[in-house]
């Protein structure tokens, strides 16, 4: 047997497994083929002499009271008197005695199907190991290389040491990875089961993908001094992003679009030229409301539990709703929202609907609509 200790050691050193979990696999391996080969209804044990590369099998027989009626159970159980007397004099109820099995003399067909037991021990101690692994990594991104592309669009990509699918309900339109290709996406679910191992899902069309670009690609936010407080994208076509700064010298949305706009439209190249929108969060909801429906100009927001409805001119009305309403749409999914636009000709007695605000400070409603349309 310290030929196949060696053999273990051997593979857990090349797979990267901790050597308490091999053996822990080695010895319920072992006691289930004794189960199997030798008596199904003895208690077994097994034990690995780390110092000597050794591995013993017990058969372990446990002392009971004497009224017990477990004593029935030879195999399994002694009572104490007779323990005393064959044992020793000094041994209690609930005490075990141990009796090593030769394992030298396991037949072949056991042996075989040790090593059939191991090797299924250790493929799931592998699959578990990376399972931890990448469900640590659930909602970043990851990236790897495409292998192929199946009759139903889904594609498949080689990430490390796994291969994961990247459905095509979770693409973006229109996007066609070729073999061989790198490709990154967010890791969106993992699962793990006897019958197909580890099943990893992939997707380019989360929010949290727009979010994870931007960290790479602005040192403010991967920082933590910008900080993204949502994001809402209709893959492929447009999204919205409201950033708050952690510091009065950063500006949010300067730090994300970067000097000629270069870090937005890196971020924005990758996700296939979706437009980005970078919005300023105010904790304020009628203000965050009003620039989340920016380029539009709005006059007010008045709001009425989890609905705002904002009053607009005519001519700022289009630019609200946006193609086919993609504009109040993402503007609703980011403010959690529902908006609906009011027009009006006059641009007075500004309401926002605060309960510190009111119709009889108008210098306090100028300095809101100048903050308003602030950066």
């Amino acid at each position: 047997m310290e030929k196949i200790l060696d053999i273990i050691e051997g593979i857990a050193y090349e797979k990267g497994l901790p050597i308490d979990n091999v053996s822990e696999a080695v010895k319920e391996a072992l006691i289930k083929i004794a189960k199997e080969t030798l008596e199904s209804q003895i208690h077994y044990d097994a034990e690995i002499d780390k110092k000597n590369k050794t591995l013993h099998l017990y058969q372990v027989i446990t002392i009971c009271d004497d009224e017990d009626s477990k004593k029935e159970d030879k195999n399994n159980f002694i009572t104490l008197s007779e323990a005393k007397k064959q044992y020793d004099s000094e041994v209690k109820i609930g005490d075990e005695v141990r009796f090593e099995l030769s394992l030298e003399n396991m037949s072949r067909n056991a042996a075989n199907a040790l090593f059939k037991e191991l090797e299924h021990k250790f493929q799931r101690l592998i699959e578990t190991q990376l399972f931890e692994k990448y469900k640590a990594q659930v909602g970043k991104l990851v990236s790897g290389v495409v292998v192929r592309t199946d009759n139903l669009g889904n594609t498949y990509i080689e990430i490390d040491e796994i291969r994961a699918i990247l459905p095509k309900k979770n693409r973006i339109k229109g996007e066609e990875f070729e073999s061989g290709r790198v490709v990154g996406a967010i890791l969106r679910h993992i699962s793990i089961d006897r019958q197909n191992g580890i099943q990893i899902e992939l997707s380019r069309t989360t929010p949290k993908m727009l979010e994870e670009l931007l960290k790479l690609e602005v040192p403010e936010i991967k920082d933590g001094e910008v900080k993204i407080i949502n994001c809402a994208r209709i893959p492929g076509e447009r999204a919205k992003i409201a950033l708050l700064s952690q510091s009065p010298k950063i500006d949010p949305v300067g730090a994300a679009v970067g000097v000629k706009g270069i870090r937005i439209n890196a971020v924005s190249k990758e996700l296939k030229n979706e437009s980005i929108d970078c919005i300023e969060y105010a904790p304020q909801p009628e203000i965050y409301i009003a620039r989340a429906l920016s380029p539009a100009l709005v006059i007010s927001v008045t709001l009425e539990d989890k609905k705002a409805i904002v009053s607009l001119t005519p001519e700022q009305k289009s630019k609200a709703i946006g193609k086919s309403g993609i504009n109040i749409r993402l503007a609703s999914m980011l403010t959690g929202f529902e908006i609906e636009l009011k027009e009006t000709t006059h641009t007075q007695n500004l309401k926002f609907s605060e309960e510190n605000q009111t119709q009889e400070t108008p210098k306090a409603n100028l300095d809101i609509l100048s903050s308003l349309f602030k950066g």
